[in-house]
């Protein structure tokens, strides 16, 4: 399989990103905006709540920890993803069908993030750093909310979308974002002088202890993202591959088919296959060719 797609080749000739095996496009869309207005309105209020009770102490720190980044990078996405729903629901073909090349994958390895960090904020939150009780009922919803529900959410975008398995070559960027995390976290130390978290404190833990945790998340992120690129895998087969359910598409019909006939022609024209223009691919054949061209890539 190789790393990177051609640039020739679309990149989600079938609206893979937009669409569900599952959930009709006004429910989808609905759903990725509920939770990234969620997402939204839940980091607006405890940067409010900190300013209004604690003279926003915690606030100017607020993006200094993993977790809330990984929470942005929901919110966001969801907002994209909604977005891009919403057109191909109303138009027959998401806005992402137009971006440039790079603005594609840049999108890819968002999903890629949202997918897989938010595993690990659960994971390293409830192991290492949970003390068993919460101080107050708004330090329990922030954190089930943070802590909790940021892996439903990452499992329901496993589950419902018809998204690909993420590519392995997509290890490298949220490598490079742990390591610029990392970085990201001394700076903290350097400038506002308290570590984010208590296991990268070298004075408690000792050297070796820090290096340890590090070579684990490290260790973990990878496993998190090959267990995810093996359950998304599992799903396109089950669900296109076993129960046939090809997607549910919406918009106008006219573009829709137009959109569907031009990516069909660039897939058989990337694959060398002779097009004649008097013959046209029968319907019935395009999820067949979507997913051989899935599992080329």
């Amino acid at each position: 399989m190789p790393c990177f797609k051609r640039r020739d080749v679309p990149f989600d000739p079938t609206h893979r990103f937009s669409t569900s095996w599952l959930l009709p496009l006004p429910l989808l869309f609905l759903y990725r905006a509920l939770v990234s207005l969620y997402c939204f309105t839940t980091t607006f209020f405890l940067l409010a709540h900190d300013c209004v009770h604690d003279d926003c102490k915690e606030s100017d720190q607020y993006n200094s920890f993993f977790t809330h980044l990984t929470f942005w990078g929901i919110a966001f996405y969801s907002l994209f993803a909604a977005v891009h729903t919403g057109s191909c629901w109303l138009w027959g073909r998401p806005l992402l069908s137009g971006w440039p090349r790079w603005l594609q994958e840049l999108h890819g390895v968002l999903y890629s993030t949202v997918v897989v960090f938010p595993w690990l904020v659960t994971i390293v939150f409830w192991t290492l750093l949970f003390s068993g009780t919460f101080t107050s009922s708004l330090n329990a919803w922030t954190n089930i909310t943070q802590h909790g529900l940021n892996a439903v959410f990452a499992f329901l975008e496993i589950v419902h979308p018809r998204t690909a398995a993420p590519p392995i070559w997509h290890l490298l960027p949220l490598i490079t974002l742990l390591g610029l995390y990392l970085a990201l976290a001394f700076i903290t130390v350097a400038t506002q002088h308290f570590y984010v978290y208590d296991f990268l404190d070298y004075r408690v833990s000792g050297a070796r202890a820090v290096a340890g945790y590090c070579f684990g998340i490290l260790g973990g992120v990878i496993v998190v993202f090959g267990v995810v690129h093996g359950l998304v895998k599992l799903r396109v087969w089950v669900t296109e591959g076993l129960l046939g359910m090809e997607g549910k598409f919406g918009g106008r019909r006219r573009d829709r088919e137009r959109d569907e006939e031009e990516e069909i022609l660039k897939l058989r024209e990337w694959k060398r296959e002779p097009v004649k223009e008097t013959v046209q691919m029968p319907k019935m054949m395009e999820p067949q060719l979507a997913f051989l061209t899935m599992q080329r890539e």
